[in-house]
C-alpha cells in the first residue's frame, strides 16, 4: 500500500513525506495544548480527535499540554475539566505536561537572546508600541529602547524577574524586523509582568512568557515531531520557525508547525468570549448547560463520545474554514444511541385513556423488548392495566384516512400491548378532551401467537398505566440559536439570534422502570426521541434532557 493510498487527509500526507525523507516512525510525537482559561467545547473535540488520532494511527505518544501562562484567566478547575473531557472522549495521554514546566529554560533562552543582541526591554506603554506597529501596508517605526545595551537590558529584565516593575511599565520584546511584511515579526512582545499568583507555581515567577515565544519552545522540549493548529495561526508560524532557530540544538528534533482549517458547526458559537457572554448574562444556566457546545454540555445532555469522534472522523481535515450542519452531528449522535440506548415508554403530554371492557382491578406485567437492536439486553417488564396515559396528540374524535393514531371507531395497537378500538371522549366546559374511552381485544397480545395478535394494524401507540406512571421533568432543549452562522454577521450582535425557545420544561409520565436509571444513562423515549437522566435528578424527581429528537424537526425550518 502507498503512503498516498495510507494518507486519509493533507495532514496524514505531511507525515508520511517527512517519513518518506528520513524521519523515523519511532520519534514521532503529537500534542494536544488547551490553555486552562476556559472549558473545552465541540472545535477542541476535533482538534483532540485529530492530534490523538494521529498517535493511535502511527502508534506514537500524544502529550497533554496545558499552555499556562496567562494566570489572570487560568484556574485549575479548566485544568481538571479539560482532562475530564480528553478522558471521556477516550483518549489516554502520554506525559501531562504545562508551559509552567518550563519558565526556567524559557527565562535562560530569553536571557542568551538578550545577550545575544536579539531582545531588548521596551519601557514604552502598550498604546505606544501598537501604534508604532504600522499596517499591513506601512512598515513599523523602530521603539527608542530598540538600541540599549546588553547590560540594561539584562539588568532590566533580571528586575522584571525580581518584581521590582509594576504590570505597564516594561516588556521584553525580540528584536527581528520592524519593516516585515508580516505584522507578528516587528518586534514581538516575549515577555510581560503579571502580579497574579500562577495556579501551579503561584508568586515564584512575576514575569510570564508570550504563546508565541512559549509555544514552539515547549513543542522543542518535548520533542514533538509535528505542531498542528487552526488556521489563525498560519501567519505565526513565521515567527513560531524564528524562535525555534534561536535554540533548537540541531542534533535534536526540530518541531513542524502546519495549520488546518476550523470545522464550525451550525448555529453554535465556539467563541470562549461569546460561551462566556451567554453564561454571564443568563442565557444558560452555566458553563455545562446542556445547549452550550462545551464538551460538558454536550456530554450533560447525553452526548456520547463516539458519536462525537465518529462526526470528528467523517468530516475530515481541511484546508479551508467551514461550517458543518448540525444535523450531521445529530445524525452520528442518533446512529450511536439506537445501538446504545435502552427503550423505555414515557407520555410527554398525556391524557388519560380508559380501556373500558378491561377488568378494574386486573394488573398485567407485559415483556418489553429493551433495545430492538440488540437482543443480548434482554427484556424488561411493564404494567398494564385499565386505565392508562397516552399523547394527547394520538387521538382525535374524527380523522381522514391519512391519520393511523387513535379515533373514534379506528383500531391502534398499544406497544407490547393489546388492539384498542375508540369509542368516545369525555371533554370539560371549554372543549378540551380528558378523557378518552376505547375498547381492547382481549386475545390480540403483541407475541401471543394467537391469529388476533397477528391482524395488522396501522397505527402503533405508547402509553404508560396510570396507577404505575412516574412523575418526571423534561427539559426539551433546541438549538440555542434561530440561524446557522450567527457570529458572522457584522451588523448585529450575535445574542440577537438566540433562540428565546430553546428550553421548555413539562411535567411527563413515565413507566416505573425509569426509577432504576442512574445519572448519565440514555434512552430512547419510544416514538420521541433520546434523552439522558440529568444530575439534577433527586429520589424524589428524575430529571431528563432532550437529547436528540427521532428525526430531523429544524430540516424544514432551516430550508
Amino acid at each position: 500500500m502507498s503512503d498516498a493510498t495510507k494518507a486519509s487527509n493533507f495532514i496524514e500526507e505531511i507525515i508520511y513525506e517527512d517519513l518518506n525523507n528520513g524521519l523515523s516512525q519511532d520519534t514521532l510525537r503529537f500534542r494536544f495544548p488547551p490553555e486552562p482559561n476556559g472549558y473545552l467545547h465541540i472545535g477542541h473535540a476535533s482538534a483532540i480527535c485529530l492530534n490523538f488520532g494521529l498517535g493511535e494511527k502511527f502508534g506514537q505518544p500524544v502529550n497533554l499540554r496545558f499552555d499556562d501562562t496567562n494566570p489572570a484567566k487560568e484556574e485549575s478547575k479548566y485544568v481538571d475539566a479539560i482532562q475530564e473531557d480528553v478522558k471521556w472522549l477516550g483518549y489516554k495521554w502520554d506525559n501531562l505536561c504545562y508551559a509552567s514546566d518550563y519558565f526556567q529554560e524559557l527565562y535562560d533562552w530569553a536571557v542568551q537572546l538578550v545577550k545575544d543582541g536579539k531582545a531588548y526591554v521596551d519601557s514604552q506603554s502598550s498604546e505606544e508600541i501598537a501604534s508604532q506597529k504600522g499596517s499591513p501596508t506601512e512598515p513599523g517605526v523602530d521603539s527608542p529602547y530598540r538600541n540599549r545595551s546588553v547590560e540594561e537590558n539584562l539588568a532590566l529584565f533580571e528586575g522584571m524577574k525580581n518584581g521590582d516593575y509594576g504590570e505597564s511599565e516594561h516588556v521584553l520584546r525580540a528584536k527581528i524586523n520592524m519593516q516585515s511584511t508580516n505584522m507578528l515579526m516587528r518586534d514581538p512582545i516575549m515577555y510581560r509582568v503579571v502580579n497574579r499568583a500562577h495556579h501551579r507555581t503561584g508568586t515564584d515567577w512575576k514575569i510570564y512568557p508570550m504563546y508565541d515565544w512559549t509555544h514552539g519552545e515547549s513543542d522543542y522540549l518535548e520533542q514533538i515531531t509535528h505542531s498542528f493548529c487552526t488556521l489563525e495561526f498560519l501567519p505565526h508560524r513565521e515567527l513560531y520557525d524564528w524562535f525555534l532557530d534561536q535554540i533548537v540544538d540541531p542534533n535534536k528534533i526540530r518541531p513542524k508547525q502546519r495549520e488546518f482549517a476550523r470545522r464550525n458547526v451550525s448555529h453554535t458559537v465556539t467563541s470562549k468570549r461569546k460561551l462566556q457572554k451567554l453564561v454571564e448574562s443568563g442565557v444558560v444556566t452555566g458553563w455545562d448547560d446542556p445547549r452550550m457546545t462545551t464538551i460538558s454540555g454536550l456530554r450533560r445532555r447525553g452526548f456520547t463520545a463516539a458519536s462525537l469522534r465518529n462526526f470528528a472522523t467523517s468530516i475530515g481535515i481541511a484546508k479551508r474554514d467551514n461550517l458543518v450542519d448540525l444535523n450531521h452531528l445529530e445524525f452520528h449522535l442518533r446512529e450511536d444511541l439506537n445501538k446504545v440506548a435502552d427503550r423505555v415508554m414515557c407520555v410527554l403530554d398525556p391524557v388519560k385513556l380508559v380501556i373500558t371492557n378491561y377488568p378494574d382491578d386486573k394488573v398485567e406485567m407485559l415483556q418489553a423488548e429493551n433495545n430492538q437492536e440488540d437482543d443480548s439486553r434482554g427484556f424488561r417488564e411493564v404494567p398494564f392495566s385499565k386505565e392508562l396515559y397516552i399523547e394527547r396528540e394520538d387521538f382525535k374524535e374524527e380523522a381522514n384516512k391519512k391519520y393511523f393514531r387513535l379515533s373514534i371507531g379506528k383500531e391502534v395497537r398499544l406497544k407490547n400491548g393489546y388492539i384498542i378500538k375508540g369509542e368516545g371522549c369525555i371533554k370539560d366546559a371549554n372543549g378540551n378532551i380528558t378523557e378518552i374511552h376505547a375498547t381492547y381485544d382481549p386475545d390480540s397480545q403483541s407475541g401471543s401467537g394467537s391469529e388476533a395478535s397477528l391482524r395488522k394494524v396501522k397505527g402503533t401507540l405508547h402509553w404508560v398505566s396510570a396507577a404505575h406512571a412516574v412523575p418526571v421533568e423534561v427539559r426539551l432543549y433546541d438549538r440555542l440559536f434561530t440561524v446557522p452562522s450567527p457570529d458572522t454577521d457584522k451588523e448585529k450582535d450575535f445574542m440577537e439570534f438566540v433562540n428565546t425557545d430553546s428550553l421548555e420544561v413539562i411535567t411527563a409520565m413515565a413507566e416505573p422502570s425509569v426509577k432504576e436509571l442512574e445519572v448519565g444513562t440514555s434512552v430512547q423515549f419510544q416514538r420521541i426521541g433520546y434523552f439522558c437522566v440529568d444530575k439534577d435528578s433527586t429520589e424524589e424527581k428524575i430529571v431528563f434532557n432532550r437529547t436528540v429528537g427521532l428525526r430531523d424537526t429544524w430540516a424544514k425550518i432551516d430550508a
